[in-house]
């Protein structure tokens, strides 16, 4: 469930519903700046990634510095093995 194609394309989904944009491009290599998504939209996106993938909260200093879709997939996959290997 937590493969990274499965994650990209929650991404995808997500990010389409919440921001009202067409996110069919985006890439794990997409720049997160490139995506036009302010702050609010991005802790929504996250928040719903964490609910999709019934996953605890992901800590701030987690999400700090990220620069790519494949940055943030990476952060979500890795709470998503701790989540089933718990």
């Amino acid at each position: 469930m937590g493969d990274r194609a499965t994650l990209l394309a929650a991404f995808k989904h997500v990010a389409a519903e919440i921001v009202g944009k067409d996110f069919s491009h985006v890439s794990e290599g997409t720049r997160l700046s490139e995506l036009a998504v302010d702050s609010l939209g991005m802790a929504e996106i996250i928040g719903q990634l964490e609910r999709r993938f019934d996953i605890p909260a992901i800590p701030d200093d987690r999400l700090t510095g990220l620069a790519t879709v494949g940055d943030l997939l990476e952060v979500v996959e890795a709470h998503v093995a701790q989540g089933h290997s718990a």
